[in-house]
This record gives structure tokens, C-alpha cells and sequence, in this order.
């Protein structure tokens, strides 16, 4: 007798019976599923997985699209594997290097070519990848012995995946096929060049922004928005890759293994130091006009411990640093904006008393003394306790909220007392050339692990609450980080490493029967490809360690 198999479909909400082994395309016609854009892949039983798999126990299924980030994840993979080719067939023998995401797009190189890539060698590769999707040509997964895929890496010039395939350690590995050449991506792809008709290829700086379909309106690519500041922040990152000879996993992993992690560490942290030495000579050099460091960016980018260490440089050039929290200067619950879902929204700016700040900070930049405000989170009202603050000549205040570079913020400060400097971790470490690690996911990381260990959460409720941080930070952070004085990138090149062992048991507590279950499988897959590092060599000063715990500073 042929057992059938139930499948329930969240999309449609109806469960239907199918003999073994039938795939999830057919599925979706049984079902008749239809969503906004094509169907790019399924979350079945909460695990990620290509429309080939085939049924063969009973499932959950959830059908996605490219509003969903694996959906958006699985189509720049596809993106990345037409680029590659197109740039393969018109530079013969160069090498791709799709390093980071910048201006709504991704930036990419090209090198071993023997002239600067031109606008025209740009329209060229964006036409053969117009030709390849046109074409519609299916993505192929392949699983072979590992030292077959080697093999085959080494033929095609693809190097630095041979040497992550060593580190894994295991006796078969994927890669992908399309019309003649190979390529490995550490996630699945769509299911043919067809599903990929939206995208641009323009001349950006000395390489190529790689721009994608729109949040919410995928029939439109991404505007270009400027982003100067934060690509020379790229680029002196690259730098110190450079300087550490660690562009990639597997060089961070020999680093991991050879007994030159300890130098790695300290080269690492004197870099951020020699940084942030830098920022406060800077200030000091507007010869005492600067009265206000406003400090901001986004979720786990390490401002609090910026901060600190910043302050500590300050008074080395003979300034005296206060801190002033605009946690206090929110206005009473009652009067908290609401969101689009009629919730309280603490992000928004105007949950700030922004009228009152500003008069506290004129009065302190006047030098009189200023009775502050402070704000009880339990009963959602502003009280006085008698405590006061007044500036000297030698004082500048330190103001550190997601709000610091909105003008809206200090309108009444004139533009010469003011210092604004964004803090991120924009790492650039890839995984490989055509694979890139995520800045949003390196912060994402971090917040599991503080998360955890300081505020009782668990990795399920930190993926959770991620989507609602994320949309908090393109709406009230983003758009003005070039509004910043200057940048400071507070990625460490070995953190992943060091942070492998602390997230991991963390990640496989979330259990499969849970939504966030999906997002856990995808980050526990990134860490099979990093060896870990012991955190012994870390300073106590270190950004790091407002994560991990062992602080000099008192948070």
C-alpha cells in the first residue's frame, strides 16, 4: 500500500496528501500558491530548503518569495553566481570579489585584469548577465566527494574555497553548476537565472555596485543613495586586512591555528586604539570649540564601550568628558508616539522631549547649572532627584543614543560645538571571494551573545525581536550616518572566531517546532566554516568585552 504524506501549508492554511517523494514544485501547483513575486524557495518544518527537496515525511510548509530575507539572501546568491560568470567570459583568468553592502547594492571588484575596470568594461559584464537571466539557465546543486570538488575548485582558479573545504573536514561537499562553470555559496539559490530579471550593474568608485530589487517593491531596483563616508570607512578596514593578511575565513582560521593569534589579537586591538586616538586629537585640534561628542549607531556596535574608551583618550589631551544619558529625556508614556501597529515606539524622535534637551544643553554650553530630568522606565513618567550639571571650559559633554546624528536632535546647537561620530561593526571579512559575511549578521551575533548572558534572553527571542531592531535602524539610524564628522568601525577581524564558541550552544537551544528556528540553522552553518579562538588574549578594555563579559569598564 502507498502511504501518503501530509502536508500543511501555512500559506494557504489547508493540509493536502502526497505519495513520497513528490517535490515542493509540485506542491505549490497542488496548492495553487500564489504570492506577490515568484516562489524562490520553502521553509519546511522551519528549515530552509530549494523547491527540488521531495517529500518524504510528514511536513509544515511555508512558501517564500523575495520579501523574506532567506528569499532576498537566495537571490543575490543567484545574482553572485551570474556575475561571476559574466565576468569570468569577459575577463578570462580574473578574479571576482564581492566584498560588502554599501549604497543599497553590493560592492564588488575585479581583479587580475591588466587596466582599471572602465565604464564600458562595466556595461559589458551587466549585458552578459542580461543574456545569462534572458537565457534562464537552471543553478544545479551537486554533492560529491570533497576531494573531487577540490579538484575541480583547483581547475577553475577557485583557490580560496579549496581551503575553507579543508578546514571543514568533511567527506562530501556541494557546489553548484551553471552552464559550464562551478561555484560553491554557503546557503541555496533560486531555482534558474529566470528569477533574476531585477537588478543594475553600474561603475562605483574603482569596482561595481551589484544593486538589488527593492524592500516591498521587487519589480524596482534599490535607489543608489551616497554613502561616501561610510565607503572610506570600507576602505581603510581593507586596509588593515591588509596589514593582518586576513582577507578570508581560512586565513582567519590558520591565524586560529598556527600560534599567531595572540599577535593577531593585540594588532587588532592596537588598531582600534590607534583609532580612537585619533578621534579625540581631532577634537582637541577645533581648539575647544567642540563642547558636545554625539555618538550613534546601530544595535551591538559597541558604542557604550566606544564611548568609555574615547573619554579616556580625551582627558589624555587635557579635556575633562561628562556624560549625559538621553535615556532621561523621554516624555511620559502617555505621550509616547505610536507605531503602525498602535504600540508605543521608543525609537521614533519624537519620544524625546527634544525641547527640553536642547535647553539643557544651552544652559550648560552657557556654563550655568542645569537641574537634569530623569525617567522612570516602571512608571513611565519623568521625575527631579536634586541632581544637577554644569560645563567648565575644560568639560565636553558625551552624548550617546540611536537619535545623535538626526539634526532634528540638537537644532538649537550652534553646528561648531557639535562632534558627531557613527559607530558600526562593518567588517570586511568574507567568507570567500563570492561570499561575504553580513555586517548586520556579525552585529546580530554579538546581541545573541550579550542577549544571553546579561539580559536573560534567548537566542529565540533575540532572533525574534531582530526584524523590529533592524526596521528601527532604517528608519531612525541609517539615513543620517553621513551626517557623521568622521566613522569608527568597531569590527575586530578575530571576533568571529572568539564569539564561535560562546553563540553556538546558544543557536541549538532553539528547537525546530519554532519560527526562529530557520534563522539558527543559517547562522550554526556559518560557524561549521570558522575554527574558534580562546578570548584569554583579549584586553579588558575591549569592545568585545561588552559582549562577552570581563570589562574594565562599568556598564
Amino acid at each position: 500500500m502507498n502511504t501518503k504524506i501530509a502536508v500543511a501549508c501555512i500559506n494557504t492554511g489547508l493540509t493536502k496528501h502526497f505519495r513520497k517523494g513528490t517535490s515542493l514544485n509540485q506542491v505549490i501547483k497542488e496548492f495553487e500558491v500564489k504570492m506577490a513575486s515568484p516562489i524562490l524557495g520553502a521553509l519546511v518544518n522551519n528549515e530552509l530548503h530549494e523547491l527540488t527537496f521531495e517529500v518524504f515525511h510528514p511536513i509544515t510548509v511555508q512558501f517564500i518569495d523575495i520579501d523574506h530575507p532567506d528569499g532576498m539572501r537566495m537571490y543575490l546568491r543567484g545574482l553572485s553566481f551570474v556575475l561571476y560568470k559574466a565576468v569570468h567570459e569577459h575577463f578570462p583568468g580574473s578574479q571576482l570579489r564581492i566584498n560588502h553592502s554599501i549604497s543599497k547594492g553590493v560592492y564588488c571588484k575585479v581583479n587580475n585584469i591588466d587596466s582599471d575596470l572602465t565604464p564600458a568594461d562595466v556595461a559589458a559584464i551587466k549585458q552578459k548577465m542580461l543574456d545569462i537571466v534572458n537565457a534562464d539557465l537552471p543553478f544545479i546543486r551537486v554533492e560529491e566527494k570533497t576531494e573531487e570538488v577540490s579538484r575541480k575548485f583547483e581547475a577553475q582558479g577557485l583557490n580560496d574555497k579549496i581551503n575553507l573545504l579543508k578546514h571543514r573536514g568533511r567527506n562530501y561537499s556541494s557546489y553548484y553548476k551553471l552552464d559550464g562553470h562551478i561555484d560553491a555559496f554557503y546557503g541555496f539559490l533560486v531555482p534558474s537565472t529566470g528569477y533574476l530579471r531585477v537588478f543594475d550593474l553600474n561603475k562605483y568608485y574603482n569596482g561595481m555596485l551589484l544593486q538589488v530589487p527593492q524592500k516591498g517593491n521587487p519589480t524596482q531596483v534599490e535607489g543608489l543613495v551616497t554613502q561616501n563616508k561610510l565607503f572610506e570607512i570600507f576602505q581603510e578596514f581593507s586596509q588593515w586586512v591588509k596589514i593582518l593578511e586576513v582577507p578570508d575565513i581560512s586565513d582567519l582560521n590558520n591565524s586560529c591555528t598556527n600560534g599567531k593569534s595572540e599577535v593577531f589579537i593585540k594588532v587588532s586591538e592596537a588598531l582600534h586604539e590607534k583609532k580612537i586616538g585619533h578621534i579625540a586629537d581631532l577634537i582637541r585640534s577645533r581648539n575647544n570649540l567642540v563642547k558636545i561628542i554625539l555618538i550613534s549607531g546601530p544595535s551591538s556596535s559597541g558604542k557604550t564601550t566606544f564611548a568609555k574608551r574615547l573619554a579616556i583618550h580625551l582627558i589624555v589631551n587635557g579635556m575633562k568628558p561628562l556624560n549625559l544619558s538621553l535615556d532621561n529625556y523621554f516624555v511620559d508614556r502617555d505621550n509616547t508616539p505610536l507605531d503602525e501597529n498602535g504600540n508605543h515606539d521608543y525609537e521614533a524622535v519624537e519620544a524625546l522631549d527634544i525641547d527640553l534637551f536642547n535647553q539643557n544643553l544651552l544652559s550648560l554650553l552657557n556654563g550655568e547649572k542645569a537641574e537634569l530630568p530623569k525617567f522612570s522606565f516602571a512608571t513611565g513618567m519623568r521625575f527631579y532627584d536634586g541632581e544637577t550639571m554644569q560645563m567648565h571650559p575644560e568639560n565636553v559633554l558625551i552624548v550617546e543614543g540611536i537619535h545623535g546624528l538626526n539634526p532634528q536632535l540638537t537644532n538649537s546647537i550652534p553646528q561648531e560645538a557639535k562632534f558627531k561620530i557613527y559607530v558600526s561593526a562593518l567588517t570586511s571579512l568574507n567568507i570567500d571571494n563570492h561570499n561575504r559575511v553580513s555586517t548586520t549578521d556579525n552585529r546580530l551575533i554579538r546581541r545573541i551573545v550579550r542577549d544571553y548572558r546579561y539580559r536573560k534572553y534567548s537566542a529565540r527571542d533575540t532572533i525574534s525581536r531582530w526584524p523590529s531592531v533592524r526596521k528601527g535602524e532604517e528608519k531612525h539610524i541609517f539615513p543620517f550616518q553621513e551626517e557623521a564628522d568622521i566613522m569608527f568601525n568597531s569590527a575586530l577581524l578575530y571576533e568571529l572566531a572568539v564569539l564561535k564558541p560562546f553563540v553556538e550552544p546558544i543557536l541549538l537551544e532553539v528547537q525546530p517546532n519554532q519560527p526562529e528556528y530557520s534563522e539558527a540553522i543559517r547562522l550554526l552553518g556559518f560557524f561549521r566554516y570558522l575554527k574558534p579562538l580562546k578570548p584569554t588574549e583579549i584586553p579588558p578594555t575591549s569592545i568585545l568585552r561588552e559582549f562577552l563579559g570581563g570589562s574594565s569598564f562599568n556598564y
